[in-house]
């Protein structure tokens, strides 16, 4: 059975990494974001590493403009929305769903974070995996 992946994603960090406009309409940027995330909900993927996982549960954390970013309509994203800086949003969600991990459960068994921040990597609690954009934009096309 494939592991059941929490996924915690960094979107102004991955926004940043595809010089697409999106600085033009960051607002607009962060709403087609959360649109592609809400779709990769449940997929199952192959992980950073190789092995196989299914997304459980995926986290957008947006901060600044992008805070007023929407989800789709029914969207099972869950959207988190940075009251201080986007990067202690999402060393708190990390950690929260690192404490949820209960692989024998049936719960989830890994917390992924999407980011290139070198700064946030080295906040994130321990035992919290972590990769970069590049991998998010090859699931998302």
């Amino acid at each position: 059975m494939p592991e059941q992946v929490s996924l915690v994603v960094d979107v102004a960090n991955v926004m940043g990494s595809r010089p697409d406009g999106w600085w033009r309409d960051r607002l607009g940027a962060a709403t087609r974001w959360l649109a592609a995330l809400d779709r990769l909900a449940g997929r199952e993927v192959r992980l950073p590493g190789g092995s196989v996982g299914v997304l459980a549960e995926v986290v957008a954390v947006v901060e600044g403009q992008a805070r007023r970013a929407a989800a789709p309509e029914g969207a099972v994203v869950r959207v988190v929305r940075a009251e201080r800086d986007g990067d202690s949003a999402i060393v708190d969600v990390a950690g929260e769903r690192l404490a949820a991990v209960d692989p024998v459960d049936g719960g989830v068994d890994t917390v992924l974070v999407v980011t290139a921040d070198r700064g946030l990597r080295d906040r994130l609690p321990p035992g919290v995996g972590v990769t970069g954009p590049g991998w998010l934009l090859e699931l998302t096309g």
